[in-house]
């Protein structure tokens, strides 16, 4: 009787603990892997670019130095396409020190922003996906840099696209 009496109020206490707090599992948001805290910095400086160009005011940079990129920020940008058009390079400030995000026009993805940043880090990361509401990411990792694409283009564009730009820093 003891032992039954002893299995019942486990029982009642896990009940209650369960009413109390809610049911104890792993739910999709706790078991996926969430993005590296720069695609959120990376997100930011494209919607910043997007809003750069409604306004008259703020001019475009699109002059292109790597070489001077790397000197200042030690961030190596990956080779572009043919045919994407560089429209804007800025400089910007970050939880991890300076980023570089660049506009580019493409053909098949529009408006596209390539965003560089030396996390603190070093790692290796294959392209990867983060989809958001209306922008989405696909980011990697080569080393101590870290790189997003960032647009309003289709997840899976972003995604070899990233895997083309990641494949000339090899």
């Amino acid at each position: 009787l003891q032992r039954a009496a002893a299995a019942a109020v486990l029982v009642a206490a896990g009940w209650l603990a369960n009413g109390i707090f809610g049911p104890i599992a792993v739910t999709k948001v706790v078991a996926s892997t969430q993005p590296p805290a720069y695609v959120e910095d990376a997100v930011r400086a494209h919607r910043t670019t997007l809003m750069r160009e409604t306004m008259p005011s703020q001019r475009e940079a699109p002059g292109y130095d790597a070489d001077e990129i790397r000197a200042a920020t030690a961030i190596v940008m990956p080779s572009l396409p043919d045919d994407w058009k560089i429209r804007d390079v800025q400089v910007y400030p970050s939880q991890f020190g300076p980023s570089v995000e660049m506009a580019v026009q493409t053909e098949d993805l529009g408006l596209v922003s390539l965003f560089a940043i030396r996390p603190g880090t070093f790692d290796v990361v294959k392209p990867t996906v983060a989809p958001a509401d209306d922008i989405s990411t696909a980011y990697f990792q080569i080393g101590e840099v870290a790189y997003a694409v960032v647009g309003r283009g289709d997840a899976g564009s972003l995604d070899r696209a990233a895997e083309k730009l990641a494949r000339t820093l090899y």
